[in-house]
């Protein structure tokens, strides 16, 4: 059994203690954020509170963060923050001993001065650079958790291990139509995340040129999502060919 820390009482935070709040692997559930009130009004909405609790933190602070996850026992640290506060929450949960798991990597840099045809900085670079010392202190961090890297993943490897012999390409689509009311744009995460993917440009591997970067929305499509969602048009993202 576990004793969880969650860096960062948003949607991301809320949603996860939704789903906690039906699962059994955890002895504690510590939402904590620089206003501890957005934990509190989370925890009010369970039906079934008592392994749940709050704590004020500043995400900004690694030293907060350590003396928290020392104070309540933490096994994990979830950061469920923007990617912007990364290194001080991933810092502190190594310094702390605690297993680390993050939705989004590191943010990439683009290019200084050619960023729609070179690489700049990749994401996550910092992150997966320190997986040496990690291992030497018998630590695990799963970086990159969300949904595109990471979900995306999960699924992808299923229907290879399960569904089929042979797999030519894996295509991720991303769209919904969720709307909430009274605001005309409704991102599912941090809206700065969402102009960030926006504006960086995109990625792309081949095997036979490498790495490089292209035009933003660039190759558009119009795709039609299931679950009534229907034609929504998307652009490149990234790319491995």
């Amino acid at each position: 059994m576990a004793n969880i820390l969650i860096i960062g009482a948003g949607g991301v935070g809320g949603g996860m203690a939704s789903i906690a709040e039906t699962r059994s692997f955890f002895d504690s559930f510590v939402l904590a954020d620089i206003n501890s009130g957005r934990g509190d009004e989370i925890i009010a909405k369970l039906e079934q509170p008592g392994r749940f609790s709050s704590a004020k933190v500043d995400a900004r602070s690694k030293t907060e963060i350590v003396a928290l996850a020392q104070r309540v026992k933490a096994d994990v640290i979830v950061n469920a923050c923007d990617p912007r506060l990364n290194e001080p929450i991933f810092e502190a949960a190594y310094e702390a001993g605690c297993t680390y798991l993050d939705m989004a990597m590191n943010l990439s840099k683009p290019h200084p001065t050619n960023p729609y045809e070179e690489v700049g900085e990749p994401l996550g670079k910092d992150q997966i650079s320190a997986d040496e010392r990690w291992k030497e202190k018998g630590l695990l961090a799963l970086v990159g958790m969300g949904v595109e890297p990471g979900l995306s993943n999960v699924f992808a490897r299923y229907a290879s291990d399960h569904l089929f012999d042979t797999i030519d390409e894996i295509g991720v689509r991303d769209g919904s139509n969720l709307s909430i009311d009274g605001l005309d744009f409704a991102p599912t995460f941090s809206i700065w995340t969402t102009i960030e993917e926006t504006l960086n440009p995109p990625i792309v591997w081949e095997k036979n040129r490498g790495l490089y970067t292209t035009d933003c929305f660039s190759e558009p499509e119009i795709f039609h999502f299931p679950a009534g969602i229907g034609a929504e048009a998307v652009f490149k993202r990234h790319s491995i060919a």
